[in-house]
């Protein structure tokens, strides 16, 4: 481990992993607060790591796999951080290489993301994603960046043990053998329908669910009812990370009563 100075050119090579074309010409990013920079650590690379004096004498047991650290006042990492309420810990990392590749799902549960925009709710799903065991998440290329700052910090450190892959989505779905549950308003009855242990659960946009060239490829369409069955008085639909939530977990339970 080297320390070094925060140069100018450090400070705008580190404020410029806010935009995701930089990120992709560095292959890295930014990761910020002591649970998310530790759960990451040990897993990939970490070139820079700008921490208060306090946080380093607190932690410095853990940072062997450091290769540069920054010891810095709390006002320069609140200026490079993209947080509300900065910690006194930002970390620099490589990025994996499997979110360049395509994946090749056989067996096992995963999800599709078409067009998922906010990056609270991509963060959320990989978090949900890892804590029901699902390894692999593919989405479209107009989903939201996975190495987004808000989506790494939103996944907590999620982000290491769940791959996530941007894929022609249609054309990708298209080609599984495994079913493709797609969740829809009309859709079957979630806690009803016939589920299995492999397939694909594609969650759609924010505001307009999934496109209709992802439907075509879906092969079983599912619904989450809300209370009472009538819907009277009920929201109009759920948030899609609560909608995720629900689905993954009466999959999952319907395996764990098997």
């Amino acid at each position: 481990m080297e320390k070094i100075e925060l140069t100018n050119a450090l400070r705008k090579m580190i404020s410029g992993l806010g935009a995701a074309k930089n990120r992709r010409a560095e292959g890295c990013f930014v990761a910020e607060g002591t649970r998310c920079v530790l759960e990451i650590m040990g897993h990939l690379p970490c070139r820079y790591l700008v921490v208060t004096a306090d946080w380093y004498g607190e932690w410095k047991g853990r940072l062997a796999d450091v290769e540069k650290i920054i010891i810095v006042p709390q006002g320069d990492i609140t200026r490079l951080s993209q947080q509300k309420s900065p910690q006194p810990v930002l970390a620099v990392f490589s990025m994996p290489q499997h979110s360049r590749s395509t994946p090749e799902l056989d067996r096992g549960l995963y999800l599709a993301l078409d067009c998922v925009q906010d990056p609270g709710n991509l963060g959320t799903i990989v978090r949900l994603a890892d804590w029901f065991g699902i390894t692999d998440i593919v989405c479209s290329h107009d989903t939201a960046d996975v190495f987004n700052p808000k989506v790494v910090q939103a996944t907590m450190g999620a982000v290491v043990r769940v791959r996530v892959h941007y894929v022609d989505l249609p054309e990708f779905l298209s080609r599984t053998k495994l079913p493709v549950y797609g969740t829809f308003l009309d859709g079957e009855n979630l806690y009803e329908a016939d589920l299995s242990a492999n397939g694909v659960i594609v969650m759609g946009n924010e505001g307009n669910g999934i496109s209709p060239e992802v439907a075509e490829a879906v092969t079983r369409r599912i619904s989450i009812p809300p209370y009472p069955l009538s819907g009277d008085d009920a929201v109009e639909s759920l948030n899609v990370g609560v909608a995720a939530a629900v689905a993954v977990a009466e999959f999952r339970r319907r395996q764990m009563c098997e």
